[in-house]
């Protein structure tokens, strides 16, 4: 199925569900593309040095990722829908090179006091073994569960001070999405953004978290976990500040707007 057919099955209403769907969709023997990894490095501010960005193997499960949330198993549909927290686990580096296995599948369906929550996970292996892992959780406004398991509250986070700003295009939402394939109407324009609430368009929250972790450099471990928190819509065009700590056991980083409201909080620690 193309990204085109599976937005438009996304749009389909969805029977009462309880419980995450069973459907598991696989890419295997998957090759990174040189040039694609390349655009995707401009577009984030990743320098490529070695191995690939932290961020960049979501990229390889979206087409499986949107197939799943197409399907008419999952109980959400796609308007609507807010990624609200995003996690990276790196267990190695990902060479450019190597053949990598993609296996996109949902868990943790869970009540929200805004609606329900569920995890989109994307496994990328290399030889057999797992090598990355991604988390991605969205929230729907618009289901209700009967359950006593509610999803995780955000911790509390207060922003960093700025160590360095930056300016966000009026179409840096489009260049993502000609690099991610992620062309949702929210992040194109304002045009296409005010139907669904918002003012002007909004950057990707992809984006986001990768800007922040190719800020951090040299300073990621070579086997991580970063946690990414989105709170505030980053609107297009504007200007944020990003902030980060080394600490001893984690690094923890901030994205703010100029009034220094907290849009983006983050960590990186050690693999679970």
């Amino acid at each position: 199925m193309g990204l085109a057919a599976s937005y438009l099955r996304g749009l389909l209403p969805r029977p009462a569900a309880t419980t995450a769907p069973a459907t598991v969709v696989r890419r295997d023997d998957v090759r990174i593309d040189p040039a694609h990894l390349l655009r995707y490095a401009r577009v984030c501010g990743c320098t490529l040095t070695g191995p690939v960005p932290p961020a960049y193997p979501h990229l390889l499960g979206f087409a499986p990722a949107l197939a799943l949330m197409a399907g008419r198993d999952f109980p959400f549909r796609l308007p609507g829908l807010v990624h609200t927290r995003q996690v990276f686990t790196w267990y190695r580096p990902v060479e450019v090179d190597e053949v990598l296995d993609v296996e996109v599948s949902a868990a943790n369906l869970a009540a929200h006091h805004r609606g329900a929550t569920i995890d989109v996970l994307t496994r990328v292996r290399a030889g057999g073994d797992e090598v990355w892992l991604g988390r991605s959780t969205y929230l729907s406004r618009s289901v209700r569960l009967r359950s006593t398991v509610d999803a995780p509250a955000a911790p509390d986070g207060e922003p960093l001070p700025a160590e360095a700003w930056w300016r966000l295009p009026a179409g840096l939402g489009r260049r993502y999405a000609a690099v991610s394939g992620d062309r949702n109407p929210i992040h194109l324009s304002a045009v296409t953004a005010r139907p669904f609430g918002f003012r002007t368009a909004i950057a990707h929250g992809m984006w986001s978290a990768a800007r922040c972790l190719a800020a951090l450099g040299g300073r990621l471990p070579e086997r991580g976990e970063a946690t990414v928190w989105f709170r505030r819509p980053v609107r297009l065009p504007g200007r944020v500040g990003f902030g980060a700590r080394i600490g001893a056991d984690a690094i923890t980083f901030t994205l703010t707007d100029p009034a220094d409201r907290l849009l983006l909080s983050g960590q990186v620690t050690a693999p679970r």
